[in-house]
C-alpha cells in the first residue's frame, strides 16, 4: 500500500488542492472580510473543499520555490489538515499575508505569529546571492508550546522486511506519521499495516526508538529532519555485529514534504523503529452551548434591593454569561448586578421609587460544557 492513501470520502471535494494550479489567489481582502468571516456559519463539505482548493493555490508557488517541496506533495500531505481544520481557523488562514502565519492560523496558534513578525524576520534575515532565504524556514512557532501524546509502542520501518540494510555513509527516507483520517500503513516501510496510532493533525516531532541491527563495522546512526543538513551528531553509536538502540525525539519539517525524517548510517546496517510518541501544538478543546431563560418576579421595597435566583444550566453544563430583563419594563427599576456559580444565576436589581415595586423578571444564560466530560 502506498505510503500517503487516500484521504476519507468524506470530502472528496478537497482532493481538488491536488491539483490546483499554484497561482496566488488575490481575491482576498482581509480588512473587508473579517466581520463577515467572524460571522460565517460551519462549512458544508463543498465550501471546506473550495477554501482548501484557494489555500492551495495562494501558497503553492511559494512552498515549492522556498521550501523546495512540490506544489502536489505538499497539497497532498495537506488535505488531512484541511479535513480538520477548524472552519473559522480555515477562514482566517486564507486572510493571512504569510504562509507561516497561515499555517499557524491551521494549527488553531494564530494569535502567537502575527504576519508583520514573520515579514520582519525576513526582511532583516541575511539573504544568499540568489535571493532565496533560507531563514524564513526557522518561523512559524511550529515547535513552541507543544504537547506530547504517547502511544503504544508500533513499528513504523523495518529495512529487514522492506528496502534493505541502509548502505555505507548514505542516508535513507522515511515517514512518521500520518495526519486526521489517512487510512495508511506502514507496510512499504517494513512496519505494522496499521497507522500505528499516529493519526494526528499538525504533529510537528516524533518520539522514536531506533535500533541498529548487525551493522558491518563500528560506527554509528543520525536521524535527523527530512530535507535539511546531516547534523554533526550521532543518535546511535555501534559496534560490528552489534544490537543497539536508542530512543530520539525528531522534528517534523514544516510544511510537511514528501517524507518526515532520514536516517544516516557510518557503516551498512538494517534499522527498525518503534513509535512512541507524537508532539503537536496544543488543540482547541470542544466545547458545546446553548442558551436559556427563566421567567420569575421581583418584589423590592421602597428604595430597596432585590433579587431573583434560579438553575439557569441543567446537567453538566456551566453558566458562563448572565442575561437579566425586566420584561414589563417597569419604571424606577434597575439592574444593579449579576452573579454566577456554577450553574445558577442571580440578578440584583434596585428600585429608586419610593413605593413597593412589583416586576416580571427574566433571566437568560449562556450554558457552556467541555464535550466528553
Amino acid at each position: 500500500m502506498p505510503l500517503f492513501p487516500r484521504p476519507s470520502l468524506a470530502l472528496p471535494l478537497l482532493l481538488l488542492a491536488l491539483a490546483a494550479c499554484p497561482t496566488v489567489d488575490a481575491t482576498e481582502t482581509p480588512s473587508a472580510r473579517s466581520t463577515a468571516i467572524e460571522a460565517a456559519p460551519p462549512l458544508s463539505p463543498r465550501e471546506r473543499g473550495e477554501l482548501a482548493r484557494r489555500f492551495v493555490r495562494k501558497w503553492g508557488d511559494y512552498v515549492q520555490q522556498v521550501y523546495a517541496v512540490p506544489v502536489g506533495v505538499w497539497a497532498r500531505r495537506m488535505v488531512p489538515t484541511f479535513v480538520a481544520a477548524d472552519a473559522l481557523d480555515l477562514r482566517r488562514a486564507l486572510q493571512r499575508d504569510t504562509l507561516e502565519g497561515a499555517l499557524s492560523e491551521l494549527n488553531g496558534t494564530g494569535h502567537r505569529l502575527s504576519d508583520a513578525r514573520v515579514i520582519d524576520a525576513i526582511a532583516r534575515a541575511p539573504r544568499d546571492i540568489g535571493g532565496r532565504t533560507i531563514e524564513a524556514k526557522l518561523l512559524g512557532d511550529t515547535l513552541r508550546d507543544l504537547t506530547f501524546r504517547p502511544i503504544q509502542p508500533c513499528r513504523i520501518l523495518d529495512t529487514r522486511n522492506a528496502g534493505g540494510p541502509i548502505a555505507a555513509n548514505t542516508s535513507r527516507d522515511f515517514v512518521a506519521v500520518f495526519n486526521a483520517s489517512a487510512s495508511g500503513d506502514y507496510s512499504a516501510q517494513g512496519g505494522s499495516s496499521t497507522n500505528c496510532g499516529a493519526a494526528l493533525t499538525g504533529a510537528t516531532a516524533v518520539a522514536i526508538n531506533l535500533t541498529a541491527v548487525f551493522p558491518s563495522t563500528a560506527g554509528y546512526a543520525t536521524v535527523y529532519p527530512f530535507n535539511t543538513p546531516l547534523p554533526l551528531a550521532a543518535s546511535i553509536n555501534y559496534g560490528a555485529g552489534a544490537i543497539v538502540n536508542n530512543t530520539v525525539v525528531v522534528r517534523i519539517p514544516s510544511p510537511q514534504g514528501s517524507h518526515d525524517f532520514s536516517v544516516y548510517s557510518f557503516a551498512r546496517s538494517d534499522f527498525v523503529a518503534d513509535i512512541v510518541g507524537v508532539f503537536s501544538p496544543p488543540q482547541k478543546t470542544a466545547v458545546d452551548c446553548y442558551g436559556t431563560s427563566s421567567d420569575g418576579s421581583v418584589l423590592i421595597q421602597p428604595l430597596g434591593l432585590g433579587q431573583q435566583t434560579a438553575t439557569v444550566c441543567p446537567g453538566t453544563h456551566v453558566a458562563t454569561m448572565l442575561h437579566c430583563n425586566n420584561t414589563n419594563t417597569t419604571p424606577n427599576l434597575y439592574l444593579a448586578g449579576t452573579s454566577l456559580t456554577g450553574n445558577s444565576g442571580t440578578c440584583h436589581w434596585s428600585s429608586n421609587s419610593n413605593a413597593t415595586l412589583s416586576a416580571s423578571v427574566r433571566i437568560g444564560a449562556r450554558c457552556c460544557r467541555v464535550r466528553g466530560r
